[in-house]
């Protein structure tokens, strides 16, 4: 005789407690005696153990280790399995959905088919469509019979996004109809028509912050029926995308089911740890979604970037982000009952939207500041308030949304921004240059760095046409290294000014790029030097002749003799041109004028 795990009563034999369990703890019974209830921690051994339980109880043997028991318990037909409850199916054969009697259902030890190999292991796996959606599980059961049988649950509705999530987080587009601003899923898109046929490549979307990388990526998992898991590249190791890599291939063996990993800030990893991703992708074990800011070109590994298609998203316009904050202000009245100030109106938008500099995520943000502003003021003061608070503008709104401005020092942006300055002294252009300067300035840029270029522009650009701006170059230079900002930025916009007003003349540096175009011909790097006008320092060389026939300039009449300097095999050549610029006529020019 045994003692049943669940009522406590003795039961004839260990053969029988499935089937005792299965009758809802009715039949099989040894006699009528009911023990008393267990305690809530453990089970009170038999009266009369057996030789089996000598060696081991069976309230043991049915208890889920202590290892496993701290598991999340398996969610079946929306509902939480209670440890040690029986739920009667109204047949009189009860069915089992405790965690801690093993041979009725393994919670959290026997993976569905749904989950797939390796899936609750997973410490980076993302269920379903990562916005913690849960699917429907299936358990199985013991028949009296000892066959197993499948107790099918309903998928379990997807749970609302919490409320203590970002307005951004809950705002974000569930679909590809909702993503605005970005032709590659429109309509006639080419992403979209891949997604819809189920032919999802290996792609890298490239793009800025709130543009809309990751939403795309989970829409394409909730469109397609793969496999889906998210990870982070700042957060994860290759040791687990190893892990990953196989739980796929087991996955696809297993089931035929593909399986999609969206790697977010892929160009964290170095490019040595990139080339974990090349063999699972190239063999179609996964296909990688990649998530990027920075140029690929610079940043992805150039194997792995052969094998995926790279998508570019554009910055969104501000036209975009306005319908973005009107359709979540709308749903914000929708659904959770907002009750609108009269300072959050289209005017605002529209500054938020400008203000967002085509980023969503910043523009979501700065409304969700914004009506946490409005809420507060709408409060009553207390009564400790000596003085009234101040009312609420909708410029003291617009003082309140500060945002520094979007540019990475290590990244395009800091190479773009310096390039748009250059070119506009180049093409003095004093408002365009003043304006990039001031943003630089503003974001943080180092002001040496501008410095060091203007004191290129100075020889490259103005060059033989005033001199005298080297000079001024290098002394403003000086004054930034010795006083530093924010002072430091009145010298640069001298500087900049008086470059842009300059005349130009890139002759010599035109006639330099000349002389390197030279050295690319076949022997000219490496002709000799003309033997009158080699140094002389030791006996040897003056014996051989070295410098003998030359002729010093000053020791004669202006100056002026007649002697050749370059090799031989150039004579003739020419590397500084008599212009100072170019010869091309701007069509758009005769036709302004």
């Amino acid at each position: 005789m045994v003692e049943c795990p669940l009522c406590s009563k003795g039961v004839k034999s260990l053969d029988l407690i499935n089937q005792h369990i299965d009758s809802g703890c009715e039949s099989f019974l040894a006699d009528s005696r009911t023990s008393s209830p267990p305690d809530a921690s453990q089970t009170n051994p038999s009266s009369v153990p057996s030789s089996t339980q000598k060696k081991r109880s069976a309230s043991t043997f049915f208890q889920t280790p202590a290892s496993k028991r701290q598991a999340t318990p398996s969610v079946v037909n929306g509902k939480t399995p209670i440890p040690n409850k029986v739920e009667s199916n109204g047949t009189g054969q009860g069915k089992t959905w405790t965690a801690s009697v093993g041979v009725k259902v393994a919670a959290g030890m026997k993976r569905s088919f749904e989950e797939g190999p390796g899936h609750l292991s997973s410490p980076v796996a993302t269920r379903g469509s990562a916005e913690g959606s849960t699917e429907g599980a299936t358990q199985e059961a013991q028949q009296p019979n000892g066959t197993a049988r499948d107790i099918p649950g309903p998928l379990v509705k997807r749970s609302k996004t919490s409320r203590a999530a970002p307005l951004a987080e809950r705002m974000r587009p569930h679909s590809l109809d909702e993503v605005f601003g970005q032709d590659l899923v429109g309509p006639n898109g080419v992403l979209r028509s891949l997604i819809e046929s189920d032919r999802v490549p290996s792609m890298i979307l490239w793009g800025g912050s709130g543009t809309g990388k990751t939403t795309i990526a989970r829409c394409i998992a909730r469109r397609v029926g793969s496999r889906f898991i998210e990870l982070n590249a700042t957060s994860t190791g290759v040791a687990e995308c190893k892990k990953l890599f196989v739980e796929a291939a087991n996955e696809l063996t297993l089931t035929g089911r593909k399986t999609i990993i969206f790697c977010d800030e892929i160009h964290r990893f170095s490019k040595s740890q990139q080339d974990v991703f090349l063999k699972p992708v190239e063999a179609g074990t996964i296909t990688l979604i990649g998530a990027t800011t920075e140029n690929p070109s610079f940043k992805i590994q150039a194997a792995l970037l052969s094998r995926c298609r790279t998508f570019t998203l554009q910055s969104l316009t501000g036209e975009d982000i306005q319908r973005i904050l009107t359709r979540a202000l709308q749903q914000e009245i929708d659904e959770e009952g907002l009750e609108l100030s009269p300072l959050i109106d289209e005017e605002l938008l529209q500054y938020l939207s400008a203000f967002a500099d085509g980023d969503a995520r910043t523009a979501l943000n700065l409304l969700e500041l914004a009506l946490s502003l409005t809420r507060n003021t709408n409060k009553p003061d207390s009564p400790s308030d000596t003085e009234p608070s101040q009312p609420l503008t909708k410029e003291g709104i617009k003082a309140a949304l500060t945002k520094t401005l979007v540019y990475d020092r290590a990244g395009d942006q800091h190479y773009d921004t310096i390039s748009a300055f250059h070119k506009s002294v180049r093409g003095s252009d004093p408002d365009a240059a003043l304006y990039y300067l001031a943003r630089m300035l503003q974001s943080g840029e180092d002001p040496l760095f501008i410095a060091r270029r203007m004191v290129v522009i100075a020889s490259e650009d103005v060059g033989l046409a005033d001199n005298t701006l080297l000079p001024l170059a290098t002394a403003a230079y000086t004054a930034t290294q010795q006083i530093g900002m924010p002072e430091a930025r009145i010298p640069l916009a001298h500087c900049a000014v008086a470059l842009c007003l300059a005349p130009k003349s890139t002759r010599a540096y035109r006639g330099l790029n000349n002389a390197y175009s030279a050295l690319q011909e076949p022997g000219v790097a490496s002709l000799p030097v003309p033997i009158h006008l080699r140094n002389a320092p030791t006996r040897l060389m003056r014996e051989m002749g070295y410098g003998q026939e030359y002729k010093y300039p000053p020791n004669y009449r202006n100056g002026k003799v007649k002697q050749d300097y370059l090799p031989e095999a150039l004579l003739g050549r020419r590397f500084l041109e008599d212009r100072d610029l170019g010869t091309e006529v701007d069509p758009d020019v005769e036709m302004s004028g």
